[in-house]
């Protein structure tokens, strides 16, 4: 766990770190009852809406920075939206959320699918606009600035086999399948990297550089800028390096950016610009992946659900596995 001196937060306490798990907990369950069903709008719309609804069940005064589904005309939890149960009299959070991360995964009951979320200090999180951002991920124990997006794949992955003293034929990258990475999948595999394609989930995806087990040691990609937000929360707490630059395809996209106080559209956004200060993020799988178990239903009348839930100031990781009565 790598060393971390930031004073922990008296906004965030400890409290409200754990009841967070309680919101993607929420959003978990009520998006399993859709797993497979291949309705990705109705599945979002109960990951919403109890998402919501477990919000106001905390003493906070939260406002929403990243919200979901401009891009997809989904239900949004809306960016400006004020969640929790103390408006005007608890703390003061800024709250990052996809509360399904993955709808086409859980429409289709593939792996990966989490509800996730991110919470911060006030100003802690960048106001990202819902467009796409390019991103490079590496895990922890790397010299700072060991990745660059302003170089090409391939002197990334020179570098990081380098310092892992590795040849690049060793290096295992992690890339959403997308038609528009052909050329990044074809640079990859022509210096001999592994290349690991996901269909979806590029939370989860960023977030298994962290983990050997995984044996992936690089993510890179363009995907959702807000789901570049919440994977820079989780690194911020477990250690790792992160680049993106926010990729507009109009004029629209571009003057949304500037509604949301982005005025350098070019600019390189490491880590701690994404993610600063003090601040805690929250996942619990819907259907089973590489990071956490799904909701599972059980013939006794129960569910289980499994979640992480970390924090900066303290470099906590907490894996819990719950047990619900299904009502």
């Amino acid at each position: 766990m790598p060393e971390n001196t930031t004073p922990a937060s008296k906004v965030l306490d400890r409290v409200l770190v754990l009841e967070m798990v309680r919101v993607t907990e929420a959003a978990a369950i009520a998006a399993s009852h859709l797993i497979g069903r291949g309705d990705e709008k109705a599945a979002d719309h109960a990951a919403v809406e109890a998402m919501r609804k477990a919000f106001d069940e905390l003493y906070m005064d939260g406002t929403v920075v990243i919200g979901e589904g401009e891009r997809d005309e989904a239900p949004m939890l809306f960016i400006g939206e004020k969640v929790g149960g103390a408006q005007g009299k608890g703390p003061k959070i800024d709250i990052a959320l996809d509360p399904l991360e993955g709808t086409t995964i859980t429409a289709k009951a593939g792996p990966n699918s989490l509800a996730v979320l991110a919470a911060a200090e006030e100003g802690g999180l960048l106001n990202a606009p819902d467009v796409y951002m390019d991103k490079i991920a590496v895990g922890p124990g790397y010299p700072d600035g060991i990745i660059d997006l302003n170089k090409t794949p391939t002197e990334n992955v020179n570098a990081v086999a380098a310092a892992k003293g590795v040849k690049p034929e060793s290096i295992i990258v992690c890339v959403l399948d997308r038609p528009r990475h052909e050329a990044l999948i074809a640079e990859l595999r022509a210096i001999g990297c592994g290349v690991v394609l996901i269909g979806d989930g590029d939370v989860a995806g960023v977030i298994a550089v962290t983990d050997e087990d995984t044996t992936i040691d690089m993510y890179m990609g363009s995907g959702g800028a807000p789901e570049g937000v919440l994977a820079a929360a989780a690194l911020r707490c477990v250690g790792g390096q992160f680049n993106g630059r926010l990729l507009f395809r109009n004029d629209d996209e571009r003057a949304r950016a500037r509604k949301w106080g982005i005025t350098d559209l070019d600019k390189v956004y490491k880590l701690e610009e994404l993610a600063k200060g003090d601040c805690i993020f929250a996942a619990t799988g819907v259907t089973s992946g590489s990071l956490l178990e799904g909701v599972k239903y059980r013939k006794n009348g129960t569910m289980t659900t499994e979640s992480v839930v970390m924090r900066a100031s303290s470099g906590t990781v907490r894996w819990i596995k719950g047990e619900h009565k299904i009502r």
